[in-house]
């Protein structure tokens, strides 16, 4: 008797809306990089270990040969990370992805090839959490696209709470949130977050390098807040915005929190 065969399909693939953080290499030393890293996973491990990072050689003045970026590599694993691939570049950077078996994220391209066509700085990094409120994020941690020209559609609403591991995402629009975001949620948009509720897991909002994005938030006890890539992270909310009203921003690159 013929056994019948399974002609079901082994699995789907999809594509879908993904946080990835960016490490930008200032220096192709492995050792500074591990102890740098250490040190940002120490101080939010709930955001950074076992985060899926991205490695950018862009501002290295050569791009590094395969032995020195399989150190880096494996200074990002020693820290606590988990590098998925390298961010878009050059030619260069393509063929030593393809030699290291790494893939390019796409999602970094428009950092180097905006529409004028001139070279463009990504703006992917990492930073220390600035103790004070309205106190600056100096780096970026998501890469951020060129900034566009700002959502072009409605608000996009969501009623009732986020719970801990669900992300709500806003593409090319404002965000409302009308209910308590947990902790280990994320709420993102590419346009501005209104947050009419307890905020005490994520808000990501200029995802796509709006730099004038702002966050609203009725209720703030925030692990993390970030606009176009420039972030804050909050072990210990500050006494004057603990469970305040307030307004995120941008001022230049320093991100800036107050109590509406």
């Amino acid at each position: 008797m013929n056994a019948k065969m399974d002609t079901s399909d082994a699995c789907d693939l999809r594509f879908g809306q993904v946080g990835i953080a960016c490490v930008r290499v200032r220096r192709p030393d492995a050792a500074a990089l591990c102890d740098e890293l250490e040190r940002r996973v120490r101080a939010a491990p709930q955001l950074f270990a076992r985060a899926a990072v991205v490695l950018d050689l862009s501002h290295l003045l050569d791009l590094p040969d395969d032995g020195i970026v399989d150190a880096l590599l494996e200074a990002v694993r020693t820290a606590g990370m988990l590098p998925v691939g390298l961010a878009y570049g050059t030619s260069e950077t393509e063929a030593l992805a393809k030699r290291m078996g790494l893939p390019l994220i796409a999602k970094f391209r428009a950092a180097y090839e905006p529409e004028s066509g001139s070279a463009a700085a990504p703006v992917a990094g990492a930073a220390q959490p600035a103790p004070a409120s309205a106190a600056p994020a100096r780096e970026p941690i998501h890469a951020a696209a060129s900034a566009p020209a700002g959502p072009a559609l409605g608000a996009q609403h969501h009623d009732g709470a986020v719970r801990s591991g669900q992300q709500v995402y806003a593409r090319d629009r404002d965000l409302i949130v009308t209910g308590a975001i947990a902790n280990g949620a994320e709420v993102i948009a590419d346009g501005n977050i209104h947050i009419y509720g307890g905020l005490r897991g994520r808000a990501m909002a200029g995802a796509q390098g709006d730099e004038k994005a702002r966050i609203y938030v009725s209720d703030f006890r925030a692990e993390l807040v970030a606009i176009a890539g420039h972030y804050r992270v909050f072990e210990q909310i500050p006494k004057d915005l603990e469970g305040q009203s307030v307004q995120c921003w941008l001022d230049g690159e320093k991100l800036m929190i107050a109590r509406l």
